[in-house]
């Protein structure tokens, strides 16, 4: 494959989609081009990773209905269904669900 020249959408400077970058996303199955240079990309994960303070997602406490141990989710328990700690839900979830 041959080496294209794109032009960001962000900050309209032109940047090199290399043929090497083209194969990796064939291989990931991605058909469409990237639309931002390689710098624009990276600022645009940095804001995004840091939406939640720094902290890649927010986290709750909960106590395990099994054990009865304290843990965190990383979702706000209803109370409608039973939380789990991480032994506990290994345990009672099958591998590859």
């Amino acid at each position: 494959m041959e080496d294209k020249i794109l032009t960001c959408r962000d900050c309209g400077a032109e940047f090199v989609f290399s043929g090497r970058e083209q194969s990796f996303f064939a291989e990931k199955g991605f058909s469409n081009q990237p639309q931002r240079c390689r710098e624009c990309r990276q600022a645009r994960r940095s804001q995004t990773a840091g939406s939640f303070g720094g902290q890649s997602r927010p986290s709750y406490g909960a106590v395990c209905a099994a054990c009865g141990v304290e843990t965190t989710v990383p979702f706000r328990p209803r109370g409608d269904r039973p939380i789990y700690c991480r032994s506990c839900y290994t345990a009672k979830v099958p591998a590859g669900v």
